[in-house]
């Protein structure tokens, strides 16, 4: 079975044509990741959109959610989840205070130290986001059965593991 040209089929073609001298065959791996990312993303803010939460939002109450009960980290332990600045997450978490999302809380180890904590809104705006969220995302993915997931998965990787600490 021959598969379709996409987009990217036709854009290799022009560049094999205008510039033979190059191999422009990472760009038939890269290109498709980054149009899926575009996707991927249009996805997510529709999900997130749906709950009336901004990504940052959901990656904030999403780590919180993921870190297991009480559902509290460190400001130090957020910015390494989500990979923001020290500022910008102390405006992230007051914003999302305001909204009842997130409570501060003195760390009990720490007399300096504060802990950013879930609230019950908090936790079930992130559940409910988090099911619309995958539900998109397997929509996403209907075209590959199981083993072709777990290898596509396996690939990705391999790829994105050099860039991680």
């Amino acid at each position: 079975m021959t598969e379709r040209a996409d987009e990217v089929d036709r854009l290799l073609t022009a560049w094999r044509r205008e510039r033979p001298d190059l191999d422009v065959a990472p760009m038939q791996v890269l290109s498709r990741v980054t149009r899926l990312a575009r996707h991927l993303d249009q996805h997510r803010r529709a999900a997130f959109g749906t709950h009336d939460l901004e990504s940052w939002e959901f990656d904030v109450l999403a780590a919180l959610r993921r870190a297991g009960s009480p559902y509290q980290l460190s400001p130090g332990q957020l910015l390494r989840e989500t990979f923001v600045t020290s500022g910008t997450m102390t405006n992230r978490v007051d914003l999302l205070t305001q909204r009842g999302f997130v409570t501060r809380a003195n760390h009990p180890e720490d007399r300096r130290g504060v802990l950013v904590r879930l609230t019950p809104d908090g936790k079930r705006a992130v559940d409910e986001t988090l099911s619309d969220l995958v539900a998109a995302e397997e929509e996403m993915l209907t075209g590959l059965g199981a083993d072709e997931r777990d290898a596509l998965a396996g690939l990705l990787r391999r790829l994105i593991l050099p860039y991680e600490g």
